[in-house]
């Protein structure tokens, strides 16, 4: 064991290094209690997201982490978060038990971060009675977060938040397609902006389960990051709040040969168009998934101002959330311009000169935080590749 520094915490972790076999080995996986340092970004991001939620709610929340492992990401809440009454962080695992209870003393924490040694399911469903649920619960597991989901959403108060992390990308970036069927109750797709539609599955998966309670869901956040999606939703009770969830449901359509993408809302897909409009090939779909929006603009704007506030925050996770507030209302699924460039055999200009091509156009155009070479747009694909060519060609002139 070593203690390490994490944002505002000191917490006692296994060191990784003693429980590497070899260069490529994940430490992680092998060492008794989990602990991911790589995890970081996610955790700073999910202090930020906490905070913007609390400083809207504006009243002290009871938090929840039903898979906490050493205890870091609840202790962070309740050290670095305003506003937090109670972290209530519970692990099946009797060593990460004992190192989280190490590390709330550690902190100085005993009347506010408490802990225990039970199934995470388990622990939820004897916190789904009214008077004992949570205003934010936080889902961060090793793999996918849908065996949880049910018992999360019955732990959470009526307009609570659950953050969910997924980390099983083949499956929902299109790798295994029927697996993300099986799992999410949607088929992924493996296209250059596979990881948007990953977090539209993790949504719709997560609205077609809370529509199963009478709740209705509101993405406020979400990122793709490294290895892993994250998403951030609230819960509102009722039917008709379910029933609207579930109008925002579809396909995502998609052409291989030019590019070209479409939506179509519906959560049956007999009504699909097989045939491109633009080049009359064959379609593709992703879905049913949640063609809703992926970012709310007001919570953005509220995380915006925190982000100043909470300056010990790390650069990596500062320059994403930047980038999400930046294309907050920004269409479905985006282009990368390496993938473009390489189709039609040009050399890859700069990003910002698509872009500003693009805009000369009369279209909108921004970043995007899914790919660092990627960019969203309302223009269509040929007028994004018109862009690229364009752009390419001045780099020989």
């Amino acid at each position: 064991m070593e203690i390490i520094r994490e944002g505002m915490a000191n917490i006692a972790v296994p060191k990784l290094e003693a429980f590497r076999r070899g260069v490529w080995d994940y430490a992680p996986s092998r060492a008794p209690v989990f602990y991911n340092p790589l995890m970081k970004t996610c955790r700073d991001i999910a202090v930020l997201a906490l905070q913007t939620y609390q400083s809207l709610k504006n009243h002290e929340l009871k938090v929840s982490e039903p898979l906490a492992g050493c205890g870091v990401r609840g202790i962070r809440f309740a050290i670095e978060v305003k506003g937090i009454n109670a972290v209530y962080i519970n692990d099946i695992n009797d060593k990460a038990y004992e190192i989280a209870k190490h590390n709330i003393k550690l902190n100085g924490l005993e009347n506010r971060v408490f802990v225990s040694n039970e199934d995470a399911n388990l622990f939820l469903s004897k916190n789904a009675a009214p008077n004992k649920r949570f205003d934010f619960i936080d889902i961060d597991p090793f793999g996918s977060p849908v065996p949880y989901m049910d018992s999360a959403l019955r732990a959470l108060k009526d307009g609570g938040m659950l953050a969910l992390t997924a980390t099983d990308m083949a499956s929902l970036c299109g790798v295994y397609p029927k697996v993300a069927l099986r799992k999410y109750g949607g088929t992924s797709l493996r296209t250059e902006y596979c990881h948007e539609i990953a977090v539209r599955l993790l949504a719709g998966c997560l609205a077609m389960m809370a529509a199963k309670h009478e709740m209705g869901i509101k993405i406020l956040l979400s990122h793709s990051t490294n290895h892993y999606i994250r998403l951030y939703s609230s819960i509102s009770h009722g039917a008709k709040k379910a029933d609207e969830s579930l109008e925002k449901m579809g396909f995502i359509l998609h052409c291989f040969k030019c590019l070209h993408r479409e939506t179509y809302l519906g959560i049956i897909s007999a009504g699909l168009e097989n045939r491109c409009s633009e080049c009359g090939s064959n379609l593709k779909f992703a879905g049913p998934l949640w063609l809703g929006s992926i970012y709310d603009i007001e919570f953005c704007k509220k995380m915006e101002e925190n982000l100043k506030i909470l300056e010990y925050l790390g650069g990596e996770a500062k320059r994403i959330a930047s980038l999400i507030i930046d294309e907050a209302d920004a269409p479905v699924s985006y282009y990368v311009i390496d993938k473009i460039s390489e189709r039609a055999g040009l050399p890859t200009p700069p990003l910002k000169n698509v872009i500003e091509n693009i805009r000369s156009m009369g279209f909108k155009a921004v970043r995007t935080h899914f790919n660092s070479r990627g960019l969203k747009t309302d223009a269509q694909s040929s007028i994004v590749i018109k862009a690229v060519k364009e752009a390419a060609q001045k780099l020989s002139q």
